[in-house]
């Protein structure tokens, strides 16, 4: 299973969504069981794939979704603390869709539910994340995880969100983050892909997000929340669901 998470990892993402349409039964099928639990599908497991770019993180990749612990989290963040889920006439943006989540958020027939992205096959319009083709207020959620460490101008990108996001609106912004760091590390010199990898944790990021990236958002205008939601969660509940304990979910709302 290692050798399949390497092969995943190399693979281009447009190119992942389409090979993982018929991989994903496959490999769900072979390791069904009743250890682990995606509560995204609601569909138990045995074990699930190891994944991880610079160093191999095992028992982490969901066999059915293709989630990872911070999908997971977020899932579970928004079931159990949004009306997401509940509410009628909600207009949501959502950046950079992840597979684990389209099919079940196009499936929900109250919410008016966009993709954008400039490259993804998943993208209902192709569009720069630092110039958006919306009007101002126009989305009650707006979901944009893991693309901002890919953004050369992020203040651009953040207030382009800002822009877009409805009073009293909801954004959750997840970013790789290393809390260990006071401040954000950037250094625009770095070009070559390989030395970006070890410097920044892959390829194509161009910084590592320390404790400082909550005040950055803050800095555009957004009242943002840093939440542990793993302090809601049973040690035994955060085993099943295979969860990053610690791990901050950034909730953003404009007043």
């Amino acid at each position: 299973m290692v050798i399949v998470s390497k092969i995943l990892n190399t693979i281009p993402r447009p190119q992942l969504i389409k090979l993982s349409n018929w991989l994903r039964p496959i490999i769900a099928l072979f390791l069904k069981g009743t250890k682990y639990t995606d509560p995204i599908d609601g569909k138990s497991y045995r074990k699930f794939l190891p994944y991880g770019y610079q160093k191999i993180r095992k028992n982490v990749l969901a066999p059915g979704t293709f989630s990872l612990e911070r999908h997971r989290l977020f899932w579970i963040y928004l079931k159990n603390e949004t009306d997401f889920f509940s509410a009628t006439k909600k207009k949501v943006l959502h950046f950079a869709p992840e597979q684990a989540f389209f099919n079940q958020f196009k499936k929900i027939k109250k919410i008016d539910y966009t993709t954008t992205d400039l490259v993804s096959p998943l993208a209902d319009v192709k569009a720069d994340i630092c110039n958006l083709p919306f009007k101002d207020n126009e989305f009650d959620y707006i979901f944009c995880n893991h693309v901002l460490e890919h953004i050369p101008d992020d203040n651009k990108a953040m207030s382009e969100l800002f822009r877009v996001l409805a009073p009293n609106g909801i954004g959750i912004f997840q970013i790789p983050q290393d809390l260990s760091r006071e401040f954000t590390f950037e250094d625009d010199s770095v070009t070559d892909p390989k030395e970006r990898a070890i410097i920044f944790g892959q390829y194509d990021h161009v910084r590592v997000y320390g404790r400082d990236y909550f005040d950055k958002l803050r800095e555009i205008g957004f009242n943002v929340a840093a939440i542990d939601y793993t302090k809601k969660l049973t040690k035994k509940e955060i085993d099943k669901y295979r969860l990053a304990q610690g791990e901050l979910i950034p909730v953003c709302r404009k007043f």
